[in-house]
């Protein structure tokens, strides 16, 4: 079971994932679309919670007040974190984790420490947790289904603007010698006009 939650306190609205369990979580893991980032509660066992960004958008695009629905909702889904006051909070691109064969299920690594951020949250925010709870959807998606449909589409989308710069290519191109043909015709007329004027001032007829 996948649990979605919708942060509206910005238009466009952004949409957080979390699993049920550290099960869920492995698929979580393992079918993340690149555009997420990850978060969990520092040091303690929580929901690992995802937050999907528009393409294009990085971890320094994220609003100040989804951040802080994201770190809210981690540290209400950890049993201990949810107990404690300042309680640290580290989150990651998605691409930054990392999983090896000893790992237990539903646990990560970091490629790289310089790339994990971390927040603090110093109590729990009742009125942000029941805001999301509002808009919270349970379902039992195909994560990986839905990961091989994003990519598709992310490939026919590559193909399409390589398609659309090829044609702006061959248009300059076409541009570029209609130019220059035309520059050479005008230079052939000037030429023959120059020509043309200096037979004429030689001619006897105009005396």
């Amino acid at each position: 079971m996948v649990f979605y939650f919708t942060s509206n306190v910005v238009n466009p609205p952004y949409d957080i994932y979390m699993g049920e369990d550290k099960y869920e979580n492995e698929e979580l893991i393992k079918f993340a679309w690149p555009e997420d980032i990850w978060f969990h509660v520092s040091k303690l066992s929580s929901a690992h919670v995802y937050l999907r960004l528009a393409k294009g958008q990085t971890i320094e695009d994220i609003p100040s007040a989804v951040l802080e629905d994201c770190i809210q909702l981690v540290k209400a889904n950890s049993i201990e974190g949810n107990k404690q006051n300042n309680v640290e909070i580290v989150y990651t691109p998605v691409n930054n984790l990392k999983k090896t064969a000893g790992m237990d299920v539903g646990q990560v690594g970091f490629h790289k420490d310089k790339e994990v951020r971390k927040a603090r949250v110093e109590k729990r925010i009742n009125e942000i947790i029941n805001r999301l709870n509002k808009t919270k959807i349970e379902r039992k998606p195909d994560l990986k289904a839905e990961r091989e449909e994003r990519d598709r589409l992310e490939r026919e989308d590559k193909k399409r603007l390589l398609r659309e710069q090829k044609e702006r290519e061959k248009e300059e191109e076409r541009q570029k010698a209609q130019l220059a043909e035309q520059r050479s015709y005008s230079n052939l007329m000037s030429d023959e006009r120059m020509k043309s004027n200096k037979d004429g001032y030689d001619s006897d007829e105009f005396i």
